[in-house]
């Protein structure tokens, strides 16, 4: 899962970054008849700036918890990971 949420925040990097390439290309191509699809374009970005940044807060709020649980119940989370992977063993060999 975290490496997911890792590969969604570098896809989010990129889209901004290829949108604000496009968004200079569009002011440059499109003078004055572009306002408003270059207005449309940078609000989109922002919301995608604005998007990536809390998605960014809450992966890093969620792995300070995990690890702050893991470091106060080391034996407990060791059991339990050595359970998912009993039971993920067990599926995967009845498969």
């Amino acid at each position: 899962m975290e490496v997911s949420i890792e590969k969604l925040l570098r896809d989010i990097k990129v889209v901004i970054r290829d949108g604000e390439e496009l968004l200079r290309a569009g002011a440059r191509d499109l003078g004055e008849r572009g306002g408003a699809a270059r207005e449309r374009l940078a609000a989109a970005l922002e919301i995608a700036k604005d998007t990536q940044r809390r998605l960014q807060r809450s992966v890093m709020a969620s792995a300070n918890t995990a690890d702050g649980l893991v470091r106060k119940n080391p034996y407990e989370s060791l059991g339990i990971a050595f359970g998912l992977g009993i039971v993920l063993g067990v599926l995967a060999k009845g498969r």
